[in-house]
């Protein structure tokens, strides 16, 4: 375990690092963070943190950079987490309090303010289909020969469709399907209407089911849609030096260019938690030189999404965590008032 002395010096070692992005030498320590500690006596320490493995020496300079390891130990120990700024407080809870008719609405607000404040790639899902259940399901007619289908869910999401015909489609046909759908649907989970459920639905209206095959086919395409990834900031992770790699920059691209991939990622995490997988904790080899942070917002039982951050080992977990921390509490208060 480390002692009070080492554990300044290495939360000094990582946080320069952060800043600068350059190896840190016992003298920047000295210069920059007022330790009432000797050059000589942070060198020692640094050889000891070295040798427990929290820190590594470059093969450029005589500088020490962090490790996995002594990221993991930051962040779990060291950690500063109410890193965010009242100018920060007061542009979340601005951007947070517009008006919207639905969750994915909300969730892609919050996805691009987290974004601008900490300026990481940000992405985010919204809440897995299985567990979404549908609270009502409305036919509209928009005309002789134009229905929308609305399919509602618990959690406050809104799935639409269009379906148009070659003859008109009277009033009672609208009521009949508004009420065999609900019968059939409510309270079910926010997933393609299977073929069981199809051939119920078709044969409770067997004169009709030149009106419900189209209707079937449009909604499980809509349905098919609810896993929506909303990305922001996919350019600001350039900016940073690591990306100048080109296997480092390949394997971010990668990763975000391919959705089964990044829904894998946002869904690892424990709900309710902020979860940080940092460089070689994380399993897929593409994210090796990458540090992940997301979280899972719920209210009661209900889950409204993930946001996720991927950015690069050096991140600055004080302001990713301390911004995550805040954004999850508005967006649960919200969320519990509505």
């Amino acid at each position: 375990m480390l002692n009070n002395r080492e554990r300044q010096v290495l939360q000094a070692i990582i946080e320069e690092y952060i800043n600068t992005a350059e190896p840190v030498s016992s003298g920047s320590i000295v210069s920059k963070y007022n330790l009432e500690y000797s050059s000589a006596t942070i060198r020692n320490d640094m050889a000891e943190l070295e040798k427990q493995g929290y820190i590594e020496k470059t093969h450029t300079s005589s500088g020490r950079v962090p490790s996995a390891k002594g990221y993991r130990f930051y962040v779990d120990e060291l950690l500063n987490d109410d890193n965010i700024s009242l100018d920060e407080i007061q542009y979340i809870k601005s951007q947070l309090e517009t008006k919207v008719d639905e969750i994915e609405e909300l969730t892609k607000i919050a996805t691009n303010t987290i974004s601008e404040i900490t300026h990481y790639t940000t992405v985010a899902i919204g809440p897995d289909a299985t567990n979404n259940i549908i609270s009502d399901v409305k036919f509209i007619s928009l005309g002789n020969r134009i229905l929308m289908a609305v399919v509602l869910t618990e959690n406050g999401a809104i799935k639409e469709t269009i379906i148009k015909y070659d003859e008109d489609i009277s009033e009672s046909q609208v009521e009949s399907l508004n009420y065999l759908f609900n019968n059939k649907l409510k309270g079910k989970p926010l997933t393609k209407i299977d073929k069981p459920m199809e051939e119920y639905i078709i044969s409770s209206m067997e004169n009709q089911i030149h009106v419900i095959k189209p209707i079937i086919n449009q909604m499980n395409k809509s349905l098919e849609q609810s896993d929506h990834i909303y990305l922001e900031g996919a350019n600001n992770v350039f900016d940073f030096p690591e990306f100048k790699k080109i296997d480092t920059a390949r394997n971010f691209l990668n990763i975000i260019d391919t959705k089964e991939q990044v829904m894998e990622i946002l869904n690892s995490g424990l709900a309710e938690d902020i979860n940080i997988y940092i460089g070689e904790e994380n399993e897929k080899e593409e994210l090796k030189d990458l540090s992940i942070v997301t979280f899972r917002h719920t209210v009661g039982n209900k889950d409204f999404g993930t946001i996720g951050i991927i950015g690069p080992k050096r991140m600055d977990y004080s302001k990713v965590i301390s911004v995550m921390k805040y954004i999850s509490k508005k967006l649960n208060e919200k969320l519990d008032d509505n």
